[in-house]
This record gives C-alpha cells, structure tokens and sequence, in this order.
C-alpha cells in the first residue's frame, strides 16, 4: 500500500511516520511505500533526517521511503493520499493573525476573519490538488489534514464528485478526539469504550453524550466541578459556562463565547501564535543537520513538546491563565487519527470516527452536500456518517453562519469574485462591520 504525504516536509509529518512504524496490525493493510512531496526540498531533508532516525529505532518493518517536489510523480499509484499544506507558509498564516487584529477582531488560523483569508489563499491549491488526484490516481482516499479542514474538504470533495469520485475525500482533526478522551478520563472510564454524541463543523462542535455501558455520564461530569477542573476544555470555559450550555463545546468555540476576551488576549501579547511558531520552526529547519539524523530528532522532539505545552496560550490567558498538563496533551493525535481511518478502509477494522464528510441528512437542518464533522462508521467500503438527531437552536444557527461562510470562500476560490469573498469575511459572526470587513480584504493582498 502507498501513501503519499503533500506537504512531506511539515512539521508534523514524522508523527505521521511514527505511528505507521508502530502499527502491528495485518501486514496485508500495512503501508510498504511512504511518498513525501513537498515544494521545498530543504524542508523535505530535515525531515527526511528525523524520520532516518525513528527508522532506526524502529519495532517492526519499515515502509520503503522517497521524496519528490514534483506533484504528478507523488500522487501516481498511491493508495491514500494525505493533504497538510500550508498555502504561504507560517509567514502567511502572521499576515492573517496580524491584519484582523489591526482592526480589533479575531486574528486566528482558522476561527474569524483570519481563518476566511487562509481559506482564501488555501482553496485555489486545494481544488487543483483535487483535480491531480482524479486525474493520476483516481483510485486514491484523499485524507485532508489542510485547515481550514471543513471548507477545504468540501471544496476538495466537489472537485471530486464532479468527476465521478464522490466520497473519497475525508476530513480529519484531532480535537474532537481530544476532547472526547480527555471527558471519558475525567470520569474515570476507558476512552476506548465509552461512546460519544458529538455534532458540529471543523472547530465548531460540541459533545452532546458521553455513555459508558448504555449510560449517558455527561450530566454527571457537568455537576462535578472538580472532574470539570481536571481537563482542559472544564478550564477554558468554566463549570457555570458548561451547565448554562449542556454540553461541552470544542475548544474553539472559546472563541465564540469568549471574544472580547480572546481578542484582547492575543492583542496584548508579545506574539501572536503563528509568529512563535515561525520563530520557532524557523530556528528547527535552520538548526537540524540532515547528515546527522539524531541531532536533528532531538531538535524535533524539544520543538514539538514546546509546540504542544503552548497550544492555544491566548485562551489560556484569557480564562485564567493557567498551564496544559499531561492529560491535555494527550489528546489522540491527528496521526493516529489517520492511521485508524486507513487500517478501517485498507482492512475492513470496522470503526467509529469523528470526521469532516458530507452530511448525507445527518444533521437536520444542513442540505447532504454540507460538510459536517460528526461520528462515522468506516469499513472498506467507505465512511458513513451517523444521524444525529434534532440539534439545538444555538448549535444549529451557529453551523447556519459558518457553512455560509465557507461556501461563500469556495466560491470566491473558484470563481476569483471579489464579492464572495467580502461575503465571506462580512458574514462571519467575528467580524461585526462590513468597513471592516472591506479594509481586512484589502490589507491582506490576495489576488
């Protein structure tokens, strides 16, 4: 089985390489040839190098590696085709963080109006991925890690459904899985066996039902403050915010309930995150010798924890400002994420995963065509997603405003409209003038 990894030179890529490693499930659905592509070969040797190392030290057999900066010759014959690009880099992502804070709304990677300018800037690469895959390795799943992961699946899966190839692209994020864990350990129960009632879209969703053994515990860890303060998502939003709602909502969605806090966290800071972070893997990049593959894993490792112990430090700040423990750090990772959805398809390990896919009526209220993100049944033969039954009005006008968001990005994506992509960014409920809408559109520089 091939797999091809776009964006082979990210940062993440070697969790990606590490859980293939240790996969000692059927060889028969095992990966045999791991393709990195990337634009930037330097990028894709510092990798390269970190990867040399987890190979080493590797348990079990080892896929067949190979790099490539060219497109065609990466997606040809692959079997699962991950997309984790990062359209204009991490400096592109400072221009959108940095411009909407200007003027004074949110400026985040994927929530308000910096999350419309990296759609905008992401989507057209997007679809032309898309276009490569039907054309050169039409037979491929296509795994989208790419954020903003709900529009770009959508518009990726447009793409491929106009060409006959419905349902073989699939949203992926770790941070339903990371919330759902980190609720079943606060009640002392098995992650693995408890089962979750979770609706949303990409960093908007919500976890509506926890059940161990056919019962609803949800009720039960929202009336205990303290199992409430032992995770992150209890923390962000506060035990009286959580009982008011019923629910426990993504840790995105501090955003939406939080704003005027949010916006003066990441305003008063020294940095925003897509500038530590290009502070941060610049000097990683910089500093990793692809001839010395141990040196440039142990750079890997101390930029990852750093990585992960600073994950969203302006909501921190803002609701108390308080540190990440090991629990939240241990959320479920999009890499394993990734690799259960192919061991489902690949193998037929039939399971239940929280996904980005059209909707197909799942979620009442939303047309089949909408990507959601709720849980899905895979096997072989593809990804289902589950009914969810009534959603809540707040939830439902909420998912209302960020689908029209995205659709009106794809649009402007497609069609090069200016008119969409100000709807865009005027009708996103972070965004509170059109002016301001106006002035974001025309500092970011897009085409």
């Amino acid at each position: 089985m091939r797999l091809t990894v776009l964006g082979g030179g990210g940062f993440r890529v070697p969790l990606v390489h590490r859980a293939l490693l240790e996969d000692a499930g059927d060889p028969a659905g095992r990966c045999t040839e791991l393709v990195l592509y990337d634009t930037d070969r330097a990028r894709l040797d510092a990798i390269g190098a970190v990867l040399a190392h987890q190979r080493r030290h590797r348990t079990g057999p080892a896929p067949a590696l190979r790099v490539t900066t060219d497109l065609d010759d990466a997606l040809r014959g692959a079997d699962f085709v991950f997309s984790a690009i990062r359209v204009g880099g991490l400096a592109g992502r400072v221009r959108d963080e940095r411009v909407p804070l200007a003027e004074g709304v949110l400026g985040q990677e994927t929530v308000g109006a910096g999350g419309v300018l990296y759609g905008l800037r992401t989507l057209p690469v997007a679809v032309r991925i898309a276009e490569r895959v039907a054309e050169t390795a039409p037979g491929a799943w296509l795994i989208n890690f790419t954020n903003p992961a709900g529009m770009v699946t959508e518009a990726m899966d447009r793409v491929l459904s106009e060409r006959g190839l419905p349902g073989r692209v699939i949203g992926i994020c770790d941070s339903p899985v990371g919330l759902c864990r980190r609720a079943a350990r606060a009640l002392g129960a098995d992650p693995d066996r408890a089962g979750y009632d979770y609706v949303g879209l990409n960093h908007l969703g919500w976890l509506r039902r926890l059940t161990v053994d056919g019962t609803d515990r949800l009720p039960g860890l929202l009336a205990d403050s303290a199992a409430l303060a032992s995770f992150e998502e209890g923390r962000l939003f506060g035990a009286d915010w959580l009982r008011t709602l019923g629910a426990l909502p993504n840790e995105y969605l501090h955003y939406y309930y939080f704003t005027r806090e949010a916006v003066a966290s990441a305003a008063s800071a020294q940095a925003t995150r897509g500038e530590f972070l290009l502070e941060q893997q610049s000097r990683f990049y910089a500093a990793a010798r692809p001839d010395d593959p141990e040196q440039a894993h142990r750079e890997w490792e101390r930029t990852r924890l750093e990585r992960e112990e600073t994950y969203m430090a302006d909501s921190r700040e803002a609701s108390g400002g308080w540190e990440r423990d090991s629990c939240d750090l241990d959320g479920g990772g999009y890499d394993r994420v990734a690799l259960a959805l192919m061991r489902a398809v690949a193998r037929g390990e039939r399971t239940t995963l929280i996904l980005n896919v059209p909707g197909r009526g799942a979620v009442p209220g939303l047309d089949g065509d909408a990507v959601v993100e709720v849980p899905c049944l895979v096997d072989a033969s593809g990804v289902r997603p589950l009914a969810t039954g009534p959603v809540a009005p707040d939830q439902l006008g909420l998912m209302l405003a960020l689908k029209a968001v995205e659709r009106a990005a794809i649009e402007a994506a497609r069609s090069g409209s200016r008119r969409a992509a100000l709807r865009a960014l005027a009708l996103h409920p972070l965004v509170d003038s059109v002016r301001v809408a106006e002035r974001i559109l025309a500092a970011a520089g897009l085409p």
